[in-house]
């Protein structure tokens, strides 16, 4: 180590010069981890505690590199994160015994301590600006200068990534150290928990889930298509699919939660899980039936998981002779103009004839999953110069369960079909979707529904919650928002909500005891009894808005719904009539 400054004491803690004179744990090592951008950070803060727990002979110091584009962030979560973070220009002033980081970009002042640079994606799949040229370099080399001077080690997840390096760039050889990938070790390890997740985000066992992954630049996904989650909402029927978005911390950094939001607006507002950009973008992977994404780490992430997906963009700027190239040879295409639902079908049908099919893809970007934290333990130690603790190795955690970031849906264009009458009863199909996307389904996604005789359409809303009054005022069925908690609230909510809003038809709400009713506005009601399945009153509403269209009674007993593939049967009786409300 070199001598430390006579006027500058060992800082131990980022709290000023006189640092080491007020600490309570002296330590024997002093660990500075550097973060630079969002991503970066939220890697460093994922493995650490793991590697470090329990050890009060390591002191760790976080600094903050504020020249990254995608800096912005990446400070508020140190500081969330309950870290004392040591100013960047204080970093030449002291004599760490290592420094760690997630970034292969940061400024290291000149010295002799080591630098670990772990990877904050998987391998070297990418081409990226260069912040110190008008050029582009493969993401997560280290500078030649570092290596040059001895200092680098550059964590990587597969031998083949050492190839790789080695080949791109010579300097790196005998400068790597083969960990694995802590990420996907928590994500395997988090695959009996899935339903877990699943409710977490509020997804039914009877739907399925398309996650949405997108990496950043104009190549991604989310640059050449940002309207796709909200053809995907618009295209597939809401009652049997749910949709999350996944994007890339530096989009979030560089463009700001608000832009993001504004640009998905439409889609927010029809109910897309919008994962946040820390955390919870994992347990949401776990919890998905099917990816769309591109050529970035997650679409990846998801390969290794075994998921059906399909890729909506490839980038020039991904790497070729990669596990990520593999994964693009092997994966369908998705096309974002297309007809959604089909699709999304096809690929599920793909999958469940070779459901290995990415499993080599797998075996060529991750090495001996379930060891990562215990090699980047030893690893670490072995830099700083400490012998590991006696402790158990650490292992892979569970994921805490997501939360729920989706907006509340109030409003629908719900599509009608009355298949079949018979002794049996009606059959009557539903498909649903939120208003706010309505008008983006394609031509081709309207040529998939069903254009037999029988076929309508209207709004429905919920009158208490939507704030786009020209979508109530339009709206042919008004929905209770919560169920009345007795019969004759149900009756006054129905009566009432008619009397307000003069243009629709029928008003609907369940009953806190189970059942349902509906009202008409000539003043005759129609009531589902309380049943072994709580049936939404938006799709009892549907079963008598088609009865009413086709001519017959409200009222005329059972009704078999088919919502996708899922089926309910209801009973529609007639009930006293309310004094009319027009």
């Amino acid at each position: 180590m070199a001598a430390r400054s006579a006027d500058l004491p060992f800082l131990r803690a980022p709290v000023g010069r006189d640092a080491h004179r007020w600490s309570t744990f002296p330590g024997e090592r002093t660990l500075v981890v550097a973060a630079r951008t969002l991503t970066s950070t939220i890697r460093v803060l994922e493995v650490l505690p793991a590697v470090l727990r329990g050890d009060p002979r390591v002191t760790v110091v976080f600094t903050h590199d504020p020249t990254s584009a995608f800096s912005d962030g990446s400070l508020d979560l140190l500081h969330d994160a309950g870290c004392r973070v040591m100013p960047w220009d204080q970093l030449p002033h002291i004599t760490p015994d290592l420094i760690l980081t997630a970034s292969e970009n940061i400024e290291v002042p000149e010295g002799d301590c080591p630098v670990l640079v772990l990877p904050h994606g998987v391998g070297f799949q990418k081409y990226v600006p260069d912040s110190r040229s008008p050029h582009s370099r493969l993401s997560g080399v280290v500078p030649d200068a570092l290596l040059e001077a001895g200092r680098a080690w550059t964590a990587v997840s597969h031998p083949e990534q050492e190839r790789q390096l080695l080949a791109a760039h010579p300097k790196s050889a005998g400068r790597t150290l083969l960990v694995g990938d802590p990420c996907l070790d928590e994500l395997l390890v988090s695959t009996d928990r899935r339903p877990d997740y699943r409710r977490a985000l509020g997804v039914a066992d009877h739907q399925r889930l398309v996650l949405v992954s997108s990496t950043w630049g104009p190549t991604s996904l989310i640059g050449r298509s940002p309207g796709l989650p909200a053809r995907l909402l618009a295209g597939l029927p809401w009652d049997a699919y749910r949709v999350a978005l996944v994007l890339h911390p530096n989009v979030w950094s560089a463009h700001g939660a608000w832009s993001v939001r504004t640009l998905q607006a439409a889609a927010l507002d029809a109910g897309l899980l919008l994962m946040p950009p820390v955390h919870d973008w994992r347990p949401a992977l776990v919890a998905a039936d099917v990816v769309v994404g591109d050529h970035g780490s997650v679409t990846l992430y998801g390969g290794a998981l075994g998921k059906p997906l399909a890729l909506a963009a490839y980038g020039e700027d991904a790497v070729p002779g990669t596990a990520g190239a593999e994964l693009a040879r092997l994966a369908p295409r998705f096309d974002p103009e297309g007809p959604p639902l089909r699709q999304i079908e096809d690929v599920v049908r793909a999958h469940a004839r070779e459901p290995e099919r990415y499993a080599p893809v797998a075996g060529r970007a991750f090495d001996e999953p379930g060891t990562a934290l215990a090699r980047l333990r030893t690893a670490l130690y072995d830099l700083l110069g400490l012998a590991p603790p006696t402790a158990v190795e650490p292992s892979p955690l569970m994921l805490a369960a997501p939360e729920d970031p989706a907006r509340p849906v109030t409003s629908w264009v719900v599509d009608t079909c009355l298949d079949a009458e018979g002794p049996e009863g009606t059959t009557v199909s539903v498909r649903r979707i939120p208003a706010a996307v309505s008008d983006t389904a394609s031509a081709s996604t309207s040529a998939e529904q069903d254009e037999r005789a029988g076929h309508f359409s209207h709004r429905a809303v919920l009158p208490d919650r939507e704030r786009d009054r020209r979508l109530t005022e339009s709206a042919s069925v008004l929905l209770g928002s919560s169920p009345a908690p007795t019969a004759a609230a149900a009756r006054d909510w129905v009566r009432d909500a008619l009397g307000r809003w003069p243009g629709s038809l029928l008003a609907a709400t369940a009953l806190a005891s189970g059942g349902c009713l509906v009202a008409l506005r000539d003043g005759r009601t129609v009531r589902v009894p309380a049943g072994d399945v709580t049936v939404d009153p938006g799709l009892v509403a549907a079963a008598v808005y088609s009865r009413l269209r086709t001519g017959g009674p409200p009222d005329d007993g059972a009704v078999d719904l088919r919502i996708g593939d899922t089926r309910a049967r209801v009973l529609l009786l007639p009930s006293a009539a309310l004094h009319s409300p027009s």
